[in-house]
């Protein structure tokens, strides 16, 4: 079988040595000394001044809207995981969807000031696919009609934008760290800031709003990680050169074997200023019938694809419908294909070799 993702795993010896020293210091959560260890190699690895682990990106989002303290309408992307319009709308804000570039498929930067209304009080876009949106167009409109902006980088981990780390842009920027992301903790997430006071209020509030054993300051809640899960980040992260080096090979291979197809690649923005970090790989049939068709025909040979992003967010029935045709069509032919450390390159040619039969 040959699925569509599958979670990066270290040695297992070297993780079962760091689960000996938990034992033996017998603290398992509240900030423990491998949780601080990971934060700050984090924080070095990403040159990033402010980075506070979480249990997951949903959380991420959720504290990140609370500590900018947002309560009115949020301009976001319908092309993106549910739990992008979840968290604005869990968090009692009201998500203003805004359609999406029809070759980055990230939120149309052009379209976003035609949006804006006296109650808009931020943006949140997402870098899909690791993919960067247009944070230099996104931060002016921000900075014009003083909107905060926070990027759902939850497949940012790796990308670069003109030498930084994506997640250096916007307000606030959320990672997940899921096991099925490029780098993981089992179960994780993080948020990421280059302000100070952001970074000691959402500190704040991924722990109850702890000032002191007594003491609270606002209603927080609880964000933190395991010691379990910083093991796991650890090891990890010591691998991640050659996870992205992999990936990169497949994602080559892939294309290499898919050239001449009626089959589209999204368009990394920001061409050579950008180092890609080959997070997933989504190809765009020309209607939604081929996608089903060739979905059910690798299935029969057990090999699983996903349609991620599916449905367009626009359509859910918690929030106002407004029409996205861009992202409605998109998602419908939209198709992420396997890749993870794992797979071979004889796999993506046994893929791409049954897809053609279609193509």
């Amino acid at each position: 079988m040959i699925p569509v993702t599958k979670p990066y795993l270290p040695e297992r010896e070297a993780y079962e040595a760091y689960v000996k020293d938990i034992w033996q210091r017998g603290w398992l959560t509240n900030s423990g000394p491998l949780v601080n260890e990971l934060e700050s190699r984090l924080t070095a690895h990403l040159n990033i001044p402010h980075l506070l682990l979480l249990n997951n990106g949903t959380i991420a989002l959720q504290i990140a809207l609370k500590a900018l303290d947002i309560k009115g309408e949020v301009i976001t992307t319908p092309f993106s995981y549910v739990a992008t319009t979840s968290s604005i709308v869990w968090e009692g804000s009201k998500p203003v969807f805004v359609d999406i570039d029809v070759n980055t498929l990230n939120i149309d930067a052009t379209k976003i000031e035609a949006a804006i209304t006296p109650n808009t009080q931020a943006i949140l876009a997402t870098h899909v696919y690791g993919n960067p949106c247009d944070v230099e167009a996104i931060d002016k409109i921000a900075k014009k009609h003083n909107l905060k902006v926070i990027y759902d980088a939850a497949h940012a981990f790796g990308t670069q934008y003109k030498g930084e780390s994506l997640y250096g842009y916007g307000d606030i920027s959320t990672a997940s760290f899921h096991a099925t992301k490029l780098f993981h903790t089992i179960e994780g997430g993080a948020v990421i800031t280059r302000s100070k006071p952001i970074a000691d209020k959402m500190a704040l509030l991924r722990n109850f709003g702890h000032t002191s054993p007594y003491t609270f300051d606002g209603a927080g809640i609880n964000g933190k990680t395991s010691e379990f899960h910083a093991a796991m980040g650890l090891l990890v992260l010591n691998d991640m050169q050659k996870i992205i080096a992999k990936r990169k090979e497949l994602s080559n291979r892939y294309t290499q074997n898919l050239a001449g197809s009626a089959l589209v690649r999204p368009t990394i923005f920001g061409g050579d200023n950008t180092v890609y970090n080959y997070a997933y790989y989504p190809v765009v049939f020309p209607n939604e019938k081929l996608l089903l068709n060739l979905m059910k025909d690798l299935e029969l040979h057990q090999i699983y694809t996903r349609r991620y992003f599916y449905p367009s967010l626009n359509t859910l029935n918690y929030v106002d419908q407004v029409p996205c045709p861009v992202s409605e069509d998109i998602c419908t032919r939209v198709l992420c294909l396997p890749l993870y450390h794992t797979l071979t390159v004889e796999d993506v040619d046994l893929i791409t070799r049954l897809m053609r039969k279609h193509l």
